[in-house]
């Protein structure tokens, strides 16, 4: 459970203060909470109207800071930037887990580290900071601890779709794409490891490791990406 003191950490940790503290614990309070204690109000409506304030704050500060950027680049740059992978790495930074109020059952099972739950718990954090202080407050909370991501997309670094970015890479010079494959899987059977590799005509680009095929596959992407542009010819020997 979050108590008033705790509250006040994380306020302190963000630089915040809230003139409605409530309005920042509901932000902190799971559904599956609703279920332990009556009359509580979980996250989810807040969730709904940060979402709509960060699209709005990152869609602007793209659309003003990279003027010469077509639609298409803006909208790829922004659904990098407000992300589930980037909102949970936030949260992470943030160790907002620790302060979340969920269920028994919720905690006994790893949820408050886990990637949509505090996904979730951002989005709800700055719809309660908008509707406690305004626009221009979650606006300048935004961009502040946005920093990374929007320093990133300067770079044309999409974000962590590098499939995408070495298959149009592969296709455009090749007119072929790489495939992938499973080398190694590790753990226990409720949370593996996976290890992929990337190939492209009989020769290992990258590898990488993930806690699901998907995440592995962006990471060997990403390997083979940065060898790419390294030695700008992946097909070489």
């Amino acid at each position: 459970m979050t108590h008033a003191h705790d509250i006040a950490a994380l306020q302190a940790r963000l630089q915040l203060d809230f003139r409605q503290p409530a309005l920042l614990e509901q932000a902190l309070t799971h559904r599956s909470l609703l279920a332990e204690i009556e009359g509580l109000q979980a996250n989810e409506r807040l969730e709904f109207l940060g979402d709509a304030v960060l699209g709005l704050v990152i869609a602007e500060e793209l659309f003003l800071r990279f003027p010469a950027w077509s639609e298409g680049d803006l909208s790829k740059a922004k659904a990098t930037v407000v992300d589930e992978l980037s909102l949970a790495a936030l949260a992470r930074r943030w160790a907002l887990g620790a302060y979340m109020r969920v269920s028994r059952g919720e905690t006994a099972s790893g949820g408050r580290e886990r990637r949509a739950l505090l996904a979730d718990a951002v989005e709800a954090l700055i719809g309660a900071l908008y509707l406690d202080q305004g626009l221009e407050a979650a606006r300048a909370f935004v961009l502040r601890e946005f920093t990374d991501p929007l320093d990133a997309v300067a770079r044309h670094d999409f974000g962590r779709d590098f499939k995408t970015q070495l298959q149009e890479r592969f296709q455009g010079r090749y007119q072929a794409t790489p495939s992938y494959a499973v080398v190694e899987e590790s753990g226990p059977p409720h949370a593996p490891t996976f290890t992929v590799a990337v190939l492209f005509d009989g020769r290992e680009l990258g590898r990488g490791q993930g806690k699901s095929k998907k995440a592995a596959e962006q990471h060997a992407a990403q390997a083979a990406l940065t060898a790419a542009r390294a030695d700008d010819d992946p097909s070489a020997d």
